[in-house]
């Protein structure tokens, strides 16, 4: 296929038309944000149990313990936690490693001396976790774990995590709508880190059917992941001005590609497609004159909650799967501008398949929805 001028792209990306909001029924990311124009209030809504919770379960300690704190997408997924953790009566102790794999792996020896009930391992490296994880079991802890795959290391874990291959493939079908067979294209991504790997297979793939050249692969996994990766992005981009789009799945990666391109002289008509969803987000998707052109996102706030609602059904011996699954949507620039979207609390109106509530959720159990 002959390959478009930039012109060209931009042309056939505006007739593509309101593509609006795929979803995926599917029972089963990842950021650091800019304040966003109309503030969302992420407060959810709490319905009532109609049945006594197993006596086991009250005034259950629990300890999250997670890689990094830093950005709107891990914010977003403790405010879920710590609310549903509120709903069920549940003492909730939080630790950061703020990025620190060897911090992550004392600080979850500590959860495990502190006389918990359990314990929710978030994102980080089964090799730094997996001696905790399982010094955790030995003691009688129950250990769910998201986006990070400790069950290959640890009998009893249950793993939870977003369905990374078909936000993937939602993004990566759009792009394609947008620029067709054999166009050079930049890659930001980093190896290692669990729902990353899972959207890099995708990207694999997707490169290879559809004949794309992949120009660069660039991008920092740090505490500050879009400022440490502008940079970079920046530099590849001007060695490499053949590129029509970017692919960036992790909405810090995202931002990062934008201040990066945004460095690059004759870069306007760069397309990028990227993961992830929230306020910040939203807005930079909206701006005038903006590249980003489609996210693959599930709502934070509800995975933090479904994960917490997971685990005490896990306590219960109710849960009949080590594996748990939210599914994702496509976001796309058309719908946000077309239908006024500005935060993420119009994004839930417009896309109710955001709620998680029916997910591990039980008589007994108070439900936390947003």
């Amino acid at each position: 296929m002959k390959r478009m001028s930039t012109h060209s792209l931009r042309r056939r990306l505006a007739a593509t038309g309101t593509v609006g909001l795929a979803t995926v029924l599917a029972l089963s990311a990842c950021s650091q944000g800019e304040p966003a124009a109309q503030e969302s209030s992420d407060s959810g809504a709490v319905s009532e149990a109609t049945d006594e919770m197993p006596a086991e379960l009250v005034g259950a300690k629990i300890a999250i313990v997670q890689q990094s704190g830093q950005g709107d997408y891990f914010q977003q997924y403790l405010n879920g936690t710590r609310q549903q953790a509120e709903a069920l009566g549940f003492d909730l102790s939080v630790y950061d490693a703020q990025g620190d794999n060897a911090t992550q792996a004392t600080q979850l020896e500590q959860a495990v001396s502190s006389g918990v009930d359990a314990i929710i391992v978030r994102h980080g490296f089964p090799d730094t976790l997996c001696p905790g994880v399982n010094d955790a079991i030995s003691k009688g802890i129950a250990v769910i774990a998201y986006d990070v795959n400790v069950s290959e290391c640890a009998d009893g874990v249950i793993q939870t995590q977003q369905s990374d291959e078909i936000m993937a493939q939602l993004v990566l079908d759009r792009m394609y709508q947008d620029i067709g067979d054999g166009q050079p294209v930049g890659y930001v991504n980093v190896e290692g880190i669990a729902p990353l790997d899972r959207r890099d297979a995708v990207w694999r793939e997707y490169v290879a059917d559809n004949g794309w050249e992949q120009m660069f692969k660039t991008g920092s996994f740090t505490s500050s992941s879009a400022s440490d990766s502008a940079p970079m992005v920046a530099a590849a981009a001007q060695a490499n001005p053949e590129i029509v789009a970017v692919y960036a799945p992790y909405d810090e990666f995202t931002k990062g590609t934008l201040t990066g391109l945004d460095q690059v002289g004759g870069s306007e008509d760069v397309l990028v497609y990227g993961a992830d969803i929230s306020n910040a987000d939203i807005e930079l998707m909206r701006a005038e004159g903006s590249r980003w052109v489609a996210t693959g996102a599930t709502d934070p706030n509800a995975i933090g909650a479904a994960v917490l609602r997971t685990l005490a059904l896990s306590m219960a011996g109710e849960l009949d799967s080590e594996l748990v699954e939210f599914p994702p949507v496509l976001v796309t620039q058309e719908m946000l501008r077309d239908d006024d979207i500005q935060n993420m609390d119009g994004l839930r109106a417009a896309v109710p398949d955001l709620n998680l509530s029916q997910v591990s959720a039980a008589d007994w159990m108070p439900v936390v929805s947003f």
